[in-house]
């Protein structure tokens, strides 16, 4: 979090920050932030639920501006598993240069993070079908391995009345024949996942690309 941002990071940042619906305009990124209420504004606009802004003074009093912070790290990004030291909340509060954008793009990397994994659930919730699918597919697999060796067993006793040179070459045969099928169901399977991955991408996209229209027109209104 103390790590210092490039030039295209930030810019990237500020860009992230420029479409997200704040209640004051954005003169001094520095001195914008201090107070923690645009902070909890960025990330009511994306998990509404999270955050009480009535609960958040705009401050110029350096207690107020700590007040919010302390009350940010406790009720809103603990639930983003994240939080923000005493000793960079001193430095935003009093104004450093350099102090919020750091606390910005990691909370921006929370938010992804957390919107990616509710979009997880809810796909698991909307589409139980392809979670038995995946379930199903495994479930194939051990019988796969047990149906496999049940017929080394039974070819092993076939093999054992047979004369000894002709048995070897058989069993070589066989073996050759096992390995060629056996990768040849480890491709298909792979190409099924693949398709399967595709389809889940596809959906997650469509997902978030619909809660993010959401986000975006709750964030009109206000």
């Amino acid at each position: 979090m103390h790590r210092e941002l490039n030039d295209e990071e930030l810019q990237d940042l500020f860009a992230w920050i420029d479409k997200i619906p704040l209640s004051r305009p954005k003169r001094n990124i520095t001195r914008d932030f201090s107070d923690g209420v645009m902070a909890a504004e960025v990330v009511k606009h994306f998990f509404p639920k999270f955050v009480d802004l009535h609960n958040y003074v705009p401050a110029n009093s350096t207690q107020q501006k700590f007040s919010n912070w302390n009350l940010l790290n406790r009720k809103v990004f603990s639930k983003l598993d994240f939080h923000v030291p005493e000793e960079t909340v001193r430095r935003i509060v009093l104004c450093t240069a350099g102090a919020i954008e750091p606390v910005l793009s990691t909370l921006r990397e929370k938010i992804d993070k957390k919107l990616e994994h509710t979009t997880n659930n809810i796909l698991v919730e909307s589409h139980p079908a392809e979670a038995r699918l995946v379930a199903e597919l495994s479930e194939m697999k051990k019988e796969k391995n047990t149906l496999k060796d049940m017929k080394l067993q039974n070819t092993m006793k076939y093999y054992s009345d047979m004369d000894p040179t002709f048995r070897l070459i058989l069993r070589e045969k066989e073996q050759t024949v096992m390995t060629l099928q056996e990768t040849l169901e480890i491709l298909q399977m792979k190409v099924n996942k693949l398709e399967h991955l595709v389809h889940l991408k596809d959906m997650r996209i469509e997902d978030l690309t619909r809660h993010l229209e959401m986000y975006k027109a709750k964030g009109s209104k206000h």
